[in-house]
């Protein structure tokens, strides 16, 4: 009877280890299963994509330039038709008032870039796909 009871613990502590062996290699190989299969994840934005400001731009252009882009990502999801001098950022920059026209400018440029992006053109203001010169 005890060798019995002995083979029986045996068998059992196998079967567990079997199986706490194969929930490890499960768990080892998903992570690499799923990289594979959806790739490494994309680049964080505002790295030389669509959304990224022009290099010479200076700072507060880049500021219009992003609320640009949110201004037209808001007016894009509620079915807005674009127009950026309907925006209160646009009519009331949050800059001083030297830096007003650069920031518009900025603006302009962005809320263009993003809504040419949404409709699936290539390029921003003044490319194909753009809204024309500003």
């Amino acid at each position: 009877m005890e060798s019995l009871k002995a083979n029986l613990m045996e068998e059992y502590t196998m079967k567990l280890t079997r199986f706490a062996l194969a929930a490890l290699a499960l768990s080892l190989a998903t992570p690499a299963f799923l990289t594979a299969q959806y790739g490494p994840p994309p680049p964080p934005p505002d790295r030389g994509g669509w959304d990224a400001p022009p290099q010479e731009f200076r700072d507060v252009q880049r500021q219009g330039f992003h609320d640009g882009l949110q201004a037209a990502h808001e007016d894009f999801d509620r079915h807005r038709p674009p127009s950026a001098e309907r925006r209160r950022e646009f009519r009331r920059p949050p800059v001083p008032p030297p830096d007003r026209d650069a920031y518009r400018e900025g603006f302009h440029r962005g809320y263009d870039a993003a809504f040419s992006h949404f409709r699936g053109g290539p390029g921003g203001p003044g490319g194909p796909g753009g809204f024309g010169p500003r």
